[in-house]
């Protein structure tokens, strides 16, 4: 008999449909996940959402259990929480995390599950893409103690790296964004918070995630002499101006590229993939990581609920996607 699942495909820019897939039977190297949960990345999926990924980035931006092709029809996502229902003894029955789109059930390979630690509770566990993202981009920007940092935009990926900071021993962590909101979730997270004209200078360091070109001025505004601005934003086939006449030669500025596509160089020699997202799971056992979801439905939703997270009329960090039987 003949085995399917539903899946959320993006039909055509800025049109969101529910499909029907058959799915294999699994091979002995292979398990069948039921999912649990699933989160939209809001930044990067919604840009793919509206048919917003350059010509010349699609081989680049790819998901790993991506089909179909950019800008659609495509059935794309990389933040998948189930529970192994078919597979290998050691796998049956445990709530893993995968890499893969919207969809009720799925055949991968043992190999691309992770296990979700026990301490972590699966409706938190969909944040782990976006915790390994924070990992890499403080292995780029490698702070240290005593530090005076600024995390200049929060949303889900600048709030995991703020997350991740109010950890450093000395450090002053501000999150600076434009909406008043983000202050509530500034003090969850443990941080301190700032509107753009109002955030704290003369920083050593700050991290840029506000994907706008206002919040990447400032961010060199806010740096002291010699500092550096970590840049984790994702303008797709926006072109953005950077001033960077003024004082930043004076000043000695820098600017580097984080992406977590690539282990950071400064852990590469040590450290797999593999190694990384464990710690990524491993730090949400933290409660505080709580305060990045702000918006749920259930998946037959999930079509009318892109178009509104696209559009900016359902606002949310991340939104999280439930599924039949939890």
């Amino acid at each position: 008999m003949e085995r399917t699942a539903r899946a959320f495909w993006i039909g055509s820019p800025g049109h969101g449909e529910i499909r029907e897939t058959a799915l294999s039977e699994p091979a002995e190297d292979e398990v069948l996940v039921r999912t649990l949960y699933s989160g939209v990345s809001r930044g990067t999926e919604t840009l793919v959402f509206r048919g917003g990924v350059p010509e010349n980035q699609h081989a680049a931006m790819r998901a790993p259990f991506q089909d179909g092709d950019f800008p659609a029809p495509v059935k794309y996502g990389y933040l998948n929480v189930g529970v192994v229902e078919e597979g290998p003894a050691a796998l049956l029955g445990r709530t893993v995390f995968c890499l893969y789109p919207h969809q009720t059930r799925y055949v991968v390979p043992a190999s691309a599950v992770t296990v979700v630690p026990d301490s972590v509770p699966a409706s938190r566990a969909v944040l782990a893409g976006t915790v390994e993202t924070a990992v890499n981009a403080l292995w780029d920007a490698a702070p240290l103690i005593g530090d005076r940092i600024a995390v200049v935009g929060g949303g889900m990926v600048g709030c995991s790296v703020a997350a991740l900071l109010a950890r450093f021993p000395g450090v002053r962590v501000q999150l600076v964004d434009a909406d008043p909101a983000r202050g509530d979730t500034a003090r969850a997270l443990g941080v301190d918070f700032a509107l753009p004209e109002d955030a704290a200078g003369d920083l050593d360091l700050v991290v840029h995630a506000s994907a706008t070109e206002a919040g990447l001025s400032r961010a060199l505004e806010l740096l002291a002499p010699e500092g550096t601005v970590i840049e984790l934003s994702w303008y797709g086939d926006r072109r953005i101006s950077l001033p960077l006449g003024e004082a930043f030669h004076s000043r000695r500025l820098t600017v580097r590229s984080s992406q977590v596509g690539s282990l950071s160089p400064a852990r590469r020699a040590g450290r797999t993939y593999a190694d990384r997202f464990a710690l990524a799971l491993e730090l949400l056992a933290d409660p505080a990581f709580d305060a990045l979801v702000t918006g749920e439905c259930r998946f037959e939703e999930l079509p009318d609920a892109m178009g509104k997270l696209a559009s900016g009329s359902l606002p949310a960090l991340c939104h999280r996607v439930v599924y039949d039987g939890v």
